[in-house]
């Protein structure tokens, strides 16, 4: 591990301490950036915060997202004489108590909760949804119009979701300025051509990302085929997802999220928080027998890397990644996931009826497991092996892109925006793949930071991981490595969509552009770097 990412970990854990919590954010900004820059001044909150050091711990039961069930069918231009599965899924306003002793904390949420319905597909069915934008027309989260597709000219509240992970035509994928504001909807065609994956869906609007999913819009969107439903894998009731973020709440139970001190310009390069939520609970509590159980891990936090583990020494066996299984089980005693990855994971309950165990974000414990001998049969098996994942060789690409991971700053040495290969949105698109070629990408870090890099429409193989010198490349933009390449771990070695660039090194990845020919982006999945220019559109050609 390098002491740039080193240090970014030690960030990353619960911010309950007995410091001012505006000096506590600042710190943990600060950790997290380049030293040789200045951070910006946070500015402290106007309203008391929730310290979560001091409630109850798991007194609410986990709640598991209800499943997302059609309201009809309907007809679509790429099935003549077909009728689909229709959903109409709502974007609405609503409040939920995340802990007990915390008032109701207004949210917005598909359907009217958070996490949203979770859909069930199946690879080979298309489907319909009717996305709606049923929101208030004032946001409650504070928007910084100095951002590009966010400015005063916009509507305040717009909408526009994406799949995550999904191989989707371009039309449908989420466009960031395809957005729609309140009173308005979208009707999006997700034609189900892919492997059984744990995928998640959530808002994707240009400028205000970070805010509409830190106010809630986001769920799981699994897709299932033949082959992994042959396996015998835990199913039911036994089958969930643990939907991950953190969150500042005030006393009053009002979402906080954290601003510079300029309020002509209240983006911050990051937002973490201080209460960790699963499923949209602080410390909650989930009932579960003597028998195997698959947890669906999703990191939907803004910027914080999660490090889990289970009390006991209990394992983890990892069965899948970003974008479907694994080729085998993996034992695992903690799972890594930045923003946007996930991790598709068994936990064998067997024999521990009357027994209690905690999952755990680095040293706290954020959800107890009860387990409870209900008298039922596991039928579930853990096979010894699951799907093949033949490996790309990338001496069969066409093109092998150099694409650096970097930073603009102001005068003054603050951050400004964040940047693609040098890049803002709005330049001219550099990037155009053809259909079903195989290209490489090499990320080129030269912040002081991890960048979470999550490619549109593609799975993808992370090649290895290469130290790189970094005053060679600024003076002659010539990549020279300076160690050798790091190959990743069993767990990154499925197929992903987000990938993990650390700082000081070279990430390669490998892809064949499948799909259909349109318009695509790419980015970072920190969401305040996507909103403020880390994202750039790329042109899938035709063949």
């Amino acid at each position: 591990m390098t002491l740039s990412r080193r240090r970014f970990l030690c960030g990353a854990g619960s911010l309950i301490g007995s410091y001012a919590l505006a000096d506590v954010l600042h710190a943990a900004s600060a950790r997290t950036m380049p030293m040789r820059m200045a951070m910006p001044t946070l500015a402290p909150p106007k309203v008391p915060l929730v310290n979560p050091a001091t409630l109850a711990r798991f007194v609410d039961p986990l709640p598991v997202p209800p499943i997302a069930r059609p309201s009809g069918q309907r007809t679509h231009p790429a099935y003549p004489g077909r009728s689909l599965p229709y959903y109409r899924m709502e974007m609405r306003a609503f409040s939920a108590r995340v802990h007990r002793d915390v008032p109701p904390t207004p949210m917005w949420g598909y359907d009217g909760r958070s996490p949203g319905p979770t859909f069930e597909t199946v690879r080979g069915e298309p489907l319909l949804i009717e996305w709606v934008n049923a929101l208030p027309t004032k946001h409650f989260l504070p928007i910084d119009y100095n951002i590009h597709g966010a400015e005063r000219t916009k509507p305040a509240v717009r909408t526009v979701t994406h799949v995550h992970g999904a191989r989707v035509p371009a039309g449908s994928d989420g466009w960031p300025e395809d957005w729609f504001a309140p009173g308005h909807s979208a009707l999006l065609h997700y034609p189900g051509v892919q492997d059984a994956a744990s995928l998640w869906y959530h808002d994707h609007a240009m400028g205000i990302t970070r805010l509409n999913i830190y106010a809630g819009l986001f769920g799981a969107f699994n897709v299932r085929d033949a082959d992994e439903q042959s396996l015998g894998l835990p199913s039911g009731d036994c089958d969930l997802p643990l939907i991950l973020c953190d969150r500042l709440i005030a006393q009053d139970g009002q979402l906080y999220y954290p601003v510079s001190d300029d309020p002509s310009a209240p983006w911050v390069p990051e937002c973490r928080g201080n209460s960790v939520l699963c499923n949209g609970k602080l410390y909650p509590y989930f009932d579960v027998e003597p028998r195997r159980y698959r947890l669906r891990l999703i990191n939907v936090a803004n910027t914080r890397f999660f490090d889990l583990s289970l009390s006991q020494g209990h394992v983890f066996q990892q069965i899948g990644s970003d974008q479907g299984l694994l080729a085998a089980p993996l034992q695992r005693l903690r799972i890594e996931l930045y923003p946007a990855e996930r991790a598709d994971v068994v936990v064998d309950f067997t024999g521990m009826a009357g027994q209690t165990v905690h999952l755990h974000q680095q040293s706290e414990a954020i959800l107890e497991f009860r387990v409870r001998d209900r008298g039922r049969p596991d039928p579930s098996v853990l096979p010894a092996t699951l799907r093949p994942v033949p490996r790309i060789d990338p001496a069969t690409a066409v093109r092998h892109r150099v694409l650096t991971v970097g930073e603009q700053d102001d005068a003054s040495g603050n951050p400004m925006m964040m940047t693609l290969d040098g890049r803002m949105w709005s330049d001219p698109v550099t990037e155009k793949p053809k259909q079903n070629t195989i290209e490489t990408w090499n990320f080129v870090n030269i912040t002081g930071d991890a960048h979470p890099i999550h490619l549109h429409l593609v799975r993808f193989q992370i090649i290895d991981r290469r130290p790189f010198d970094l005053f060679a490349w600024n003076a002659s933009r010539v990549v020279k490595y300076i160690g050798p390449a790091q190959l990743p771990p069993p767990h990154e070695a499925g197929w992903k969509d987000t990938v993990r660039a650390d700082p000081g090194m070279v990430t390669r990845i490998a892809m064949r552009f499948e799909g259909e020919p349109g318009r695509y982006v790419w980015h970072c999945h920190y969401l305040e770097h996507e909103d403020n220019e880390m994202m750039r559109p790329y042109q899938l050609l035709p063949a």
